[in-house]
């Protein structure tokens, strides 16, 4: 059976305004195929053409191929038109000044070109980075250039066949607080509506000059930002492993880390140069199973004392060290190291003001703060809210996502990040520590705060709602058999009753202080609940005992798990 008129007919529109020859070819080869009848190729047509694909607070991101439903070269067109329609128009600035970076994914390069040259034509002063880079760079050049904008062509952390579209507000676009931080309402929908409303692609103005390049000045202003950061008086006598997981990430941690004095460190050569298909990893996510293998691997062997992973864009930062309860190297979860963070930070770097973090990620930063006389603030989920909080001096998510200098760079960084995990493994060697003896030692003084995360996929997003419902209209009595003291519906939140604007999600805690959280994931088709168990630890603690009480915890969260899956109905 052969596509319908009005399908075959956008199409053929869409094929008559791609500029690019390659996407034609490709949808030409589609439709030829769907023609002589092949079920896939309609099926990719179909979900291809059925709609735009998406301008959000993280801007575009979506498979490479032609349609106005994945990313390429007339969706980027159409995007780089309305964010300088809406920079002109609904901020009424003259001649927005705009940073582009890219990173070294398929089509980047090409993107980022095409929108320079749209956004000049429009009548926007632009700096496009020469060479691809982290995300971080942009970031941080929207503030240190004092721009307007900023865009980076990436998809971070996707797989292969991804590429996406990051936009940053700042300079006259931007409030104070939100200068270099992702798009929020209303900006979002703004510029969703900018776009709608461009015209044909082939109709779109492209400059032939004008675009200026920014050189390797602005990384050498972005390192000199970063390393200033470490003490230079604190110990350097650490041996790393790095992986930039087939990213940009390699040369800049690698500069940073020397130009800081660290200089015993070993790159994963596989994985050191950038490769936009990721040919070792299944998933280029440090977070993932077995991404980090290879720098597990290359760690043994050298007997080093922590593993720095990136992810490829570098705005994310992860951490290995070998775990004496475990017997074995492990990876330091994105709460661990977030709250290593905080604490090192406030403790070596005298930092006061507002330790933020996600309601989704570890209540352990607050009980650092507390204990330093500081404020602790839970935001929505995503650095666009984190780095919004009044007085933010550090912010972190779970998703090993690290803000540890708010004023150079506002979002999550893994370089600077970096440069702190060496630090604090330096440290705590010259002490005779680990940063998991660290972790041991707030827990003692804090109580030990155990997560973990139960996602539920589907394939029909229906059922997703449908868990919901069912936890809102049935709720548990109790959690690990502790009553349940807090049911918050978060979609009925408001600034004055929780903290936080409504988001769609659940909230509950119990007694015991065990704490749930269920939303829908953003990005993909899953039921997110995050699990949370406090344990406290006995007076003096031998190693011995901080192991039972770290494993018993790992029982807990595991019976929660199972707890969740019977209310949600998900078995």
């Amino acid at each position: 059976m052969s596509m319908g008129p009005s399908l075959r007919a956008r199409v053929q529109d869409w094929l008559r305004d791609d500029p690019d020859p390659a996407t034609r070819a490709a949808l030409e080869n589609l439709l030829e195929q769907a023609e002589a009848g092949a079920a896939a190729a309609r099926e990719e047509i179909a979900d291809a053409f059925c709609a735009d694909l998406q301008f959000g607070t993280a801007g575009l991101r979506g498979a490479m191929a032609p349609g106005p439903n994945r990313m390429n070269l007339a969706v980027v067109s159409r995007a780089a038109r309305g964010l300088a329609d809406h920079l002109r128009l609904d901020v009424g600035l003259e001649r927005p000044r705009v940073v582009i970076g890219y990173d070294a994914r398929h089509g980047s390069h090409d993107f980022a070109r095409r929108s320079a040259e749209i956004m000049t034509a429009a009548g926007c002063r632009v700096q496009l980075l020469e060479r691809f880079g982290p995300t971080p760079l942009v970031a941080f050049a929207v503030r240190h250039l004092e721009a307007d904008a900023g865009v980076v062509v990436t998809a971070s952390h996707n797989p292969p066949a991804d590429n996406g579209y990051k936009v940053y507000l700042g300079g006259r676009a931007a409030e104070p607080e939100g200068r270099g931080v992702q798009i929020v309402p209303p900006s979002d929908a703004q510029i969703a509506a900018r776009i709608s409303a461009v015209g044909p692609v082939r109709d779109i103005p492209v400059a032939e000059s004008g675009v200026e390049l920014l050189g390797d000045q602005l990384r050498e202003d972005y390192l000199a930002a970063i390393t200033a950061l470490p003490d230079p008086q604190s110990p350097r006598e650490v041996r790393i492993v790095h992986t930039a997981m087939h990213g940009v990430g390699t040369e800049t941690a690698l500069a940073a880390l020397d130009r800081a004095g660290f200089t015993d460190v070993h790159t994963v050569a596989k994985q050191a140069d950038p490769d936009p298909d990721f040919p070792t990893v299944a998933f280029p996510n440090p977070e993932e199973p077995g991404a980090i293998d290879l720098a597990l691997d290359l760690a043994r062997t050298l007997e080093a004392d922590v593993v720095i992973a990136h992810d490829p864009d570098a705005d994310r930062c992860a951490a290995a060290v070998h775990d004496a309860h475990r017997g074995a190297w492990r990876m330091l979860t994105g709460d661990e190291l977030g709250v290593l963070l905080g604490d090192h930070l406030v403790r070596r770097h005298g930092y006061r003001g507002v330790l933020a973090r996600s309601i989704v990620s570890r209540r352990w930063l607050a009980s650092v703060a507390e204990r330093s006389g500081m404020e602790a603030a839970a935001t929505l989920t995503g650095f666009k809210w984190i780095t919004r909080a009044p007085g933010i001096v550090y912010g972190y998510e779970e998703a090993i996502g690290y803000c540890v200098q708010p004023e150079v760079v506002r979002d999550k960084d893994g370089l600077s990040a970096a440069l702190m995990v060496a630090e604090m493994a330096a440290a705590a060697k010259a002490e005779g520590t680990t940063l998991i003896g660290r972790l041991d030692e707030l827990a003692a003084e804090h109580g030990l705060f155990s997560t973990s995360q139960l996602s539920i996929r589907v394939e029909d997003l229906s059922l997703i709602g449908a868990m919901m419902e069912r936890l809102r209209g049935t709720p548990p009595a109790t959690l690990l058999s502790s009553p349940v003291t807090t049911n918050q519906d978060l979609s009925q939140g408001s600034v004055e009753t929780t903290g936080l604007p409504p988001t769609e999600g659940v909230l509950l805690l119990s007694e015991d202080d065990t704490r749930v959280v269920v939303r829908p994931s953003g990005t993909e088709p899953k039921l997110k609940c995050y699990l949370e168990v406090v344990s406290q630890m006995p007076v003096g603690a031998t190693a011995s005992q901080i192991g039972e009480v770290r494993a018993r915890a790992e029982e807990r969260l595991d019976a929660l798990k199972d707890e969740l899956r019977l209310v949600l109905g998900a078995d």
